[in-house]
């Protein structure tokens, strides 16, 4: 006769550990990250490297004065510093970058319980703290490849500003050649790492082509051009690598498709009728506070009333 195994649940295990998807993160990360030196100079490796470190610092102190097991292990901090750099200019003051490391671990990670109770994003929230508390040095910009640091405007500040000042071509804009964030300016570095996440299935395509979809249906409906809007500022970086969040996003398909759209609609309305060019990092910090009433509305009736009768 077979025996049958009783234990607690979960039932269903997977090889796959938080350090693993972590370091997945990462290597899709590196054509971003060896494109934003290329475009903009050693500094920018520098920047990324103050942010990682404080990032990880913040989170080692942060445990240890907390008593809690150290994390670090798991890389999340790791790469909570390099989504933070890649939406930093490369001018910024590194002791400005520090500090929103630490903005992002202490106060929005770790003092709400540490990786996945946090519920917005770390790197996005930091960044949003920076810019109200620092709008000079987190908006000026550089043009790539430029020896003397020119500054110039964003595609973005261009069309906002209506000076008549020529817009990059696309193609210069898809492979990086436009004043931008360190990270968000090589659309095809992003695409890549993008691709490889979703090979690794490490994310699920579903917000990232709502995301963009609902960013270019908008453009059309408001008389823009998608493409340009596309790859103006940091829609793709926010779509493929911000966005996808497992712990500030929805698990379920619809609740995805929600989440991905409404980020797309709130980018495009925010552009158009704020008083910033940019709408990408509010636009999914709202959608990230809105994650568990779109889980709620989303998720599967049957399931749910299993759930309730057992």
């Amino acid at each position: 006769m077979e025996r049958l195994i009783v234990s607690s649940s979960p039932h269903l295990r997977s090889g796959d550990t938080t350090q693993k998807l972590m370091l997945d993160v990462i290597i899709a990360l590196c054509p971003a990250l060896i494109a934003s030196v290329i475009l903009f100079g050693w500094r920018a490796l520098l920047l990324e490297a103050v942010t990682v470190a404080s990032c990880v610092v913040s989170e080692y102190l942060c445990r240890k004065i907390m008593k809690r097991n150290s994390s670090i292990e798991d890389l999340s901090a790791v790469v909570t510093g390099l989504l933070l750099a890649f939406n930093l200019p490369v001018t910024l003051p590194l002791w400005m970058a520090a500090l929103g490391g630490a903005i992002a671990i202490v106060v929005v990670k770790q003092l709400f319980g540490g990786i996945g109770h946090n519920f917005v994003n770390p790197a996005l929230t930091a960044r949003i703290v920076l810019m109200v508390s620092f709008p000079s040095p987190m908006t000026n910009w550089v043009q790539p490849l430029s020896a003397d640091a020119v500054t110039t405007a964003t595609p973005l500040g261009i069309m906002a500003e209506g000076t008549g000042q020529a817009l990059p071509s696309l193609t210069d804009m898809f492979f990086g050649l436009r004043a931008g964030c360190l990270g968000e300016t090589c659309a095809v570095a992003l695409l890549l790492g993008g691709l490889y996440l979703v090979i690794r299935r490490v994310i699920s395509p579903v917000i990232p082509l709502c995301f963009m979809g609902m960013v270019a249906a908008m453009s059309l409906l408001m008389g823009l051009d998608p493409l340009t809007q596309l790859l103006s500022g940091g829609v793709m970086l926010g779509a493929i690598f911000m966005a996808t969040d497992y712990v500030t996003s929805p698990i379920n398909f619809w609740g995805r498709v929600v989440f991905g759209l409404g980020c797309g609609f709130l980018t495009m309305v925010i552009r158009q009728f704020g008083s910033l060019p940019e709408g990408v990092s509010f636009s999914i910090v709202l959608m990230n506070i809105l994650t568990p009433h779109i889980e709620r509305l989303t998720y599967p009736k049957s399931f749910g009333e299993a759930g309730a009768k057992v």
